[in-house]
């Protein structure tokens, strides 16, 4: 009798068999046999005993047996950065923190170490296969590998410099090269991955597409995320972000689409017209407070919906029992029904929902013959998991979505080879690797440390700097109106010659630090409207033909003070503000903050041969009813400095300023203390 059963390699026997295939067939207690790295029998124990014989019978008596978990969104290298930045909003805390880090620090050898131990968090929880998108994934796809995961991994390509290439055209290629490199292995699957509609360009997109198109391969990206992305792509290009993601032809791909938080019933159209697969990622959403993706009403419209942690930099975990419930939790919470998402369903787009999301349901995400045996094994003999109610088949599921934890995995197999046995990795070191991963946090503490130290730091850690400290000699008079215009009259005159002239509005919001440095930041938002200051003519309310936003780092010294309360002042260094002032706020956290409006006229004149700006300003708030009159240049050295100081006392004279209607103070002081500045001059 013996000799007549077909022989395999493993059966795992006495447990119940969540098979997740398309009738979710259940057997308690059940069996799977297991040959080589293929699955070859499911069904009830009895049944597997009387066919199959195994030299390896592995008992799992209280215990389930179901499909490895699929984990369909990831940034696996970002173990490394968790808990690095944590409780800011999500341009904060990307563009402020962990960008920056990861210019500083991703390397082949950090992503190779960040995969293995998110590889060995997942295996540890439950997980066989995940999509990974990050930079140097050659790397990420050699740890998966080793680590024996199954892995979707897709080359990140960014419009801007990226740790892996200077230029979106260097990460293409790169991506052509990993796809070239990694195309036919048994365990990764090589995928394209651009960043995300408001990271990339048309040209990016479309040449994605051809990628993906030429090798038949998935494309990932994030899709509507953030409100702030939506906004900003119908600033820029009328659309939002699922017409926008159509119109660039993406959905011509195997295109997997993380996120879809903010998407309308026209968008989920679309989505489920193309068959295009979304990963809904509860926590990372929950945590950056991105909102509530429609989950419900995406199954309900026919889409395939997966989840994913997303990265544990902004999650913090890998455990996919912990997205299962929360998954489910959610859903409930924002329809205000609690039969929707049943746990069923949510264990489904876990394992084989998740696996055709991923373009790999043909070969994992459920128990059945001829599949590959990415298998867990999960026990629910502990007291969080007891006692076990069996009237229905419902309640296992129930089980395993509301109270299993990633800890109650004992067992995984993936690809037929085991990668954990009784709660022990075998096939990654993780004593070493934790070492390691210890050594990385140590170099970015400290770097993070230096970089707090000072606001230039960290004004250069997010770019755009100026390439060199500039010098500014200046003096400011406060007079009447009458004065001001007899000023504007003069330097109309044959002693000066006037170039570019402009009016505008200026919203200054100054950063104070109580630094060494005593540092003051002034984030400018400077309206141009008009590019001739000599016009009386009105303007049209609303009239604005540009608007400029920059950064001013200075310090509250003055470098030397000129006769005539002519002072050289060092204004630092000048960046682009390309972000939001609430952005500057969050990520610079100043000590105190101060706001000066005002509406300025300003000339470029050549006196004595030498270039000045001559500014009229009208200070509306703080609040003064006269005109600031300000005469600057920049300067480069000492000499220069005197002889341009020279030049303004000359002017000075010219414009009738005496000492009394000169100031000291500055539009920053002059905005903590109003009652500094008497009224001169019939001001």
């Amino acid at each position: 009798m013996e000799e007549s059963k077909t022989r395999v390699d493993i059966i795992l026997s006495g447990g119940a068999v969540l098979t997740m295939d398309a009738r979710f067939s259940l057997f308690d207690p059940g069996a799977v046999a297991v040959r080589g790295d293929e699955i070859v029998a499911v069904g009830s124990a009895d049944e597997i005993g009387t066919a199959y014989k195994a030299e390896e019978v592995i008992d799992c008596a209280g215990k389930v047996v179901m499909p490895g978990l699929v984990n369909a969104h990831a940034h696996s290298p970002m173990t490394l950065l968790r808990a690095l930045a944590d409780d800011l909003r999500l341009d904060v805390w990307l563009m402020g923190y962990i960008m920056p880090v990861e210019r500083e620090f991703v390397r082949p050898d950090f992503c190779w170490l960040g995969t293995q131990l998110a590889c060995a968090e997942m295996i540890r929880s439950g997980t066989t296969c995940f999509a990974d998108m990050y930079y140097f994934e050659e790397a990420v796809a050699d740890a998966a590998a080793q680590a024996g995961m199954r892995a979707v991994c897709g080359q990140t390509i960014l419009k801007f410099p990226a740790p892996d290439a200077l230029s979106y055209d260097e990460s293409l290629s790169r991506t052509r090269d990993f796809i070239l490199r990694w195309q036919g292995h048994p365990l990764i699957t090589p995928s394209v991955a651009p960043h995300a509609p408001y990271t990339t360009n048309p040209e990016i997109l479309q040449a994605s597409v051809d990628l993906a198109l030429e090798f038949n391969i998935p494309l990932q990206t994030h899709v509507a995320e953030t409100t702030h992305e939506i906004e900003g792509l119908r600033a820029t290009t009328g659309m939002s972000a699922v017409p926008w993601v159509e119109k660039n032809r993406l959905m011509e791909t195997k295109l997997i689409t993380a996120h879809c938080v903010h998407v309308d019933e026209a968008d989920m159209a679309t989505l489920r017209r193309h068959g295009v697969g979304v990963v809904h990622n509860p926590t990372s959403n929950l945590k950056l407070s991105s909102g509530f993706a429609p989950v419900a009403q995406m199954l309900a419209m026919g889409i395939d919906v997966a989840i994913g942690t997303d990265g544990a930099a902004s999650n913090n975990d890998l455990d996919m029992f912990e997205e299962l419930r929360l998954a489910a939790l959610l859903a409930k919470t924002v329809a205000m029904d609690p039969t929707v998402l049943p746990a069923r369903q949510a264990l489904e787009m876990a394992t084989i929902m998740g696996a055709r999301v991923l373009g790999l349901d043909q070969s994992t995400g459920s128990l059945e013959p001829g599949k590959l045996a990415d298998i867990i094994v999960v026990d629910l003999r502990l007291p969080h998991n007891w006692p076990p109610f069996r009237r229905n088949e419902e309640a296992i599921y129930s089980q395993l979505v509301y109270a299993t934890k990633g800890s109650d995995v004992t067992d995984v197999m993936c690809n037929g080879a085991w990668l954990m046995r009784e709660q022990a990795l075998l096939t990654i070191g993780k004593a070493l690797i934790m070492a390691d991963a210890r050594k990385v946090a140590r170099k970015i503490d400290a770097f993070l440390t230096e970089r707090e130290k000072s606001v230039l730091n960290k004004l250069a850690t997010i770019g755009g700097l100026s390439p060199r400290e500039t010098f500014e000699v200046q003096a400011t008079a406060y007079l009447s109106e009458q004065e001001a215009q007899a000023i504007v009259e003069m330097i109309t005159g044959p002693d000066f010659v006037i170039g570019k002239s402009s009016r505008r509005r200026q919203y200054d919001t100054y950063f104070i630090f109580h630094d060494q440095s005593a540092s003051r930041l002034r984030y400018r938002e400077d309206e141009v409207l008009v590019r001739d200051a000599l016009s009386e003519e009105p303007l049209p309310d609303g009239y604005v033909t540009e608007v400029i936003y920059r950064l001013t780092l200075a310090n509250q010294e003055q470098e030397r003070e000129f006769d005539n309360l002519v002072v050289l002042s060092h204004l630092h260094f000048d960046a682009r503000a390309d972000r939001s002032l609430r952005f500057y706020r969050e990520y610079f956290k100043p000590d105190e903050e101060r706001k000066v409006y005002k509406e300025r006229r300003r000339f470029h004149v050549r006196y004595g041969n030498t270039g000045f700006t001559i500014n009229f300003d009208r200070l509306q708030q703080p609040e003064f009813p006269g005109v600031f009159v300000g005469v600057s240049s920049r300067t480069w050295s000492a000499q220069d400095a005197e002889r341009k100081a020279k030049l303004i006392g000359d002017m000075l004279a010219l414009f009738n300023i005496g000492p009394d209607k000169l100031m000291r103070e500055t539009y920053l002081e002059l905005a903590a203390h109003p009652e500094k500045l008497e009224p001169k001059g019939g001001a």
